[in-house]
């Protein structure tokens, strides 16, 4: 039984989800460079994830995978996820944007010797240290000094 390549992916669990949704209807399919990848995340990237299944399934895989592409098995009632409330939107995005002043976003996937340093997070960083300092300093100075009047 030789297998052939359905199609490719960039990330391993949209293949994986591919994978079920063929398993469910009936196509068997192998998704391969699943663990190189998963090891080396970059190797998603330049590999693609592949799902593979008999020569005699290939056409009828396609064939699905574009109907679910197109929407054809979405439901009415859409998604079940129900909308963010205001507080969680908030508190997202000032983590978003801490993460982005302090460099978090800076190619997670990368090894840290390859990573460039996030000037920006240390700078705040810095910032952040010295307005502490200063404001133990006020306090000390305060409580053990205070002003004569």
């Amino acid at each position: 039984m030789s297998l052939r390549e359905i199609t490719r992916f960039t990330d391993v669990y949209e293949a994986d989800l591919a994978a079920a949704f063929l398993a469910s209807h009936g196509i068997e399919v192998s998704v391969t460079e699943r663990y190189q990848t998963t090891v080396d995340p970059l190797m998603q990237r330049a590999l693609g994830i592949r799902l593979m299944a008999p020569a005699s399934a290939v056409e009828a895989a396609r064939a699905l995978l574009a109907r679910a592409q197109a929407g054809e098995f979405a439901t009415e009632d859409g998604d079940d996820v129900s909308d963010m409330d205001v507080g969680t939107r908030a508190t997202g995005t000032v983590m978003a944007l801490a993460a982005f002043a302090t460099g978090g976003f800076w190619g997670v996937s990368l090894p840290r010797r390859f990573r460039p340093v996030a000037w920006q997070g240390v700078l705040i960083s810095f910032v952040v240290l010295v307005a502490a300092m200063i404001a133990i300093a006020i306090v000390f100075k305060v409580l053990f000094d205070p002003p004569r009047g």
